[in-house]
């Protein structure tokens, strides 16, 4: 009885010394959360939220999809305490940013547009500035690189890589061909059609199903199936996020919907049209590209050989680095944060 009831003590104390850590850490996150300030710039014909936190060289963190600003705050708070400048915006469709009508109004060129004139509003005299990029907001970034290379100091991609344009062939004919209508992104191709089945399962669970999705294979939607998983079943948060974390996504999502965002996906064959002026162009640009073992965009057929085996590095001739976290996911820069925000300052404090 003396043993159990010494096990029974041990194992109480030390869930409620985790769950004091929890809210101790919690509470700590809040308060550096609550120092960073939130402005509405007026750029390219739109207001544009951003956050920011620090001074000394600017850090641009541009975010993807479904994520907001918000996805960057481990590395706003880390870097900004290392002598950085921290903005990270909400893009257009996102958030606390304006949601143009017009579903043709988020092309490459209309969101690097942003960019451009979100720089030219706060970046004072700084030539150039770092910039962060994952998911979608790493395809804008790379288009970034192809327009406008000299307002990039040095680039961190995660999770996307550069992707030549093939002339020949349209994306969304590729994708369909590879993976067929269920795709994702086949899905998002139909405006109102997806949406009305997110209206359905409800916007905070199809933020938690985005969010925790770790199958490194790819991501099928099938008309009336949702996310294959009854609406009404737990979804088991990983521990690198959290409900109040979830809730901040959903009370935003739940003020824009989900067009806007979508409408970046819609725009894909567009991008191709607009971008036949940088066919065969180069990045040239100092690179460091960072992707989970996990996620499914470096599970795509040819993506590995892509990025190992001198594609990428020929795309991208000043590459320096390509980072490989073992058992990572989509959403690296949050699983592990640590992790990324030492190998963004690593490489950003050669320059």
């Amino acid at each position: 009885m003396g043993i159990l009831f010494s096990k029974l003590y041990t194992l109480v104390t030390q869930t409620l010394i985790n769950i004091f850590h929890n809210s101790t850490n919690s509470h700590y996150r809040n308060m550096e959360l609550e120092n960073i300030e939130h402005k509405t710039v007026t750029v390219n014909g739109i207001n544009i939220h951003i956050a920011e936190k620090g001074q000394g060289p600017l850090i641009l963190f541009i975010h993807g999809f479904p994520d907001l600003w918000y996805s960057w705050r481990h590395q706003i708070t880390y870097l900004a305490s290392l002598g950085y400048r921290c903005v990270a915006p909400d893009l257009r469709g996102y958030g606390d940013t304006d949601v143009p009508d017009s579903p043709t109004s988020y092309t490459s060129l209309h969101v690097v547009g942003d960019i451009i004139g979100l720089l030219d509003a706060i970046a004072g005299d700084q030539e150039n500035v770092f910039v962060v990029g994952h998911d979608w907001g790493a395809l804008i970034a790379w288009y970034l690189s192809l327009y406008r290379p000299e307002k990039i100091k040095a680039l961190v991609n995660l999770s996307v890589s550069f992707t030549p344009r093939n002339p020949k062939r349209k994306p969304l004919d590729t994708l369909r061909a590879v993976y067929g209508n269920d795709y994702y992104i086949s899905r998002f191709q139909e405006p109102g059609d997806i949406e009305a089945e997110f209206a359905e399962i409800g916007t905070e669970r199809v933020l938690k199903e985005l969010l925790t999705y770790r199958n490194p294979g790819p991501l099928y939607l099938p008309k009336g199936k949702g996310f294959g998983h009854p609406v009404d079943s737990p979804v088991v948060l990983p521990p690198w996020l959290s409900e109040e974390e979830c809730n901040y996504y959903a009370s935003k999502f739940d003020k824009t919907g989900f067009t806007g965002a979508l409408n970046y996906y819609r725009n894909i064959d567009l991008n191709w049209e607009l971008n036949a002026p940088w066919t065969g162009a180069k990045v040239k640009v100092p690179v460091k590209f960072i992707v989970g073992d996990l996620d499914l965009t470096y599970n795509a057929p040819g993506a590995k050989d892509y990025i190992h085996k001198g594609g990428l590095k020929s795309d991208v001739p000043l590459l320096e680095d390509v980072v490989v976290i073992e058992g990572a996911g989509h959403f690296v820069h949050q699983e592990r944060a640590d992790e990324i925000n030492k190998h963004i300052y690593d490489f950003f404090k050669k320059f």
